[in-house]
């Protein structure tokens, strides 16, 4: 898809805009950035993300709360089974949206799992990936699918994934102010998918970039294909041209 001049443009100049150390303020991608360790944060964003969906002001103080019971050392917590002490197996309540607490212990069950096989999830996914985010995404989601992970990550790559996607980003790329580049020595940034957040999917949509509001996998490839027009090396820098503008626009009631 050959994109205007000016869309190219535009995208470059939105992505300077959006991509600095203001982004992390009231995004899930700052509690990555509160606490030490590169386990630690690898740890806490991977759980960060798999809760950031529906309202912000829903799913934040719902990380703010594991974060606390963990007492901000997210990999010690799941990895001693600190976790069960709040989270029991059976517990049929609801702890947010759609996930019990039941569900959440099996999804920190089936990441402690991974964590006494591999030691971390970036070395399996550094083990069974071969440099590709989209294997990456393939291969976390079938993890979780067969440990039996409450649901809480999608059981396959057929739909978008933008939780999953999302991570990757904050683990792949580095240079930024948002992103920390912990996995960058061996995924290759060009093969990331753009998250298909609801404000991604609106401007890529008001830009040409996406043809119809469709939130599946051949979607997201297709934008981040087409985003890799303007950042070919790159294209997921057009994650925060299109997230972040969208946001603005919906705050500001229209044009940003």
């Amino acid at each position: 898809m050959a994109l205007p001049r000016d869309t190219k443009q535009r995208l470059v100049e939105l992505a300077a805009r959006y991509e600095t150390a203001a982004f992390l303020e009231g995004d899930p991608s700052c509690f990555m950035h509160s606490v030490s360790g590169e386990t630690n944060r690898e740890a806490t964003a991977f759980v960060a993300s798999a809760l950031s969906f529906g309202s912000r002001a829903q799913f934040m103080p719902k990380i703010a709360s594991l974060i606390g019971a963990a007492g901000g050392d997210m990999d010690r917590w799941i990895r001693s089974g600190a976790y069960l002490t709040e989270f029991d197996g059976k517990d049929t309540r609801c702890f947010y949206r759609f996930f019990t607490y039941g569900a959440m212990s099996r999804f920190f069950g089936a990441y402690r799992a991974l964590m006494s096989s591999f030691g971390t999830l970036g070395e399996y996914v550094r083990k069974t990936c071969e440099g590709d985010a989209q294997k990456a995404v393939s291969a976390i989601c079938g993890w979780f699918s067969r440990n039996n992970g409450g649901g809480v990550v999608p059981k396959d790559a057929k739909s978008s994934c933008k939780r999953v996607c999302m991570f990757l980003r904050w683990m792949v790329r580095s240079g930024s102010p948002v992103d920390l580049g912990l996995w960058a020595d061996f995924i290759d940034r060009r093969t990331l998918i753009v998250p298909l957040d609801t404000h991604v999917v609106q401007e890529a949509v008001a830009l040409g970039l996406l043809r119809s509001p469709c939130g599946s996998m051949c979607a997201a490839r297709r934008l981040t294909a087409n985003l890799a027009e303007v950042f070919p090396n790159d294209p997921c820098r057009g994650d925060f041209a299109l997230f972040g503008y969208g946001v603005d626009k919906s705050s500001h009631g229209g044009e940003a």
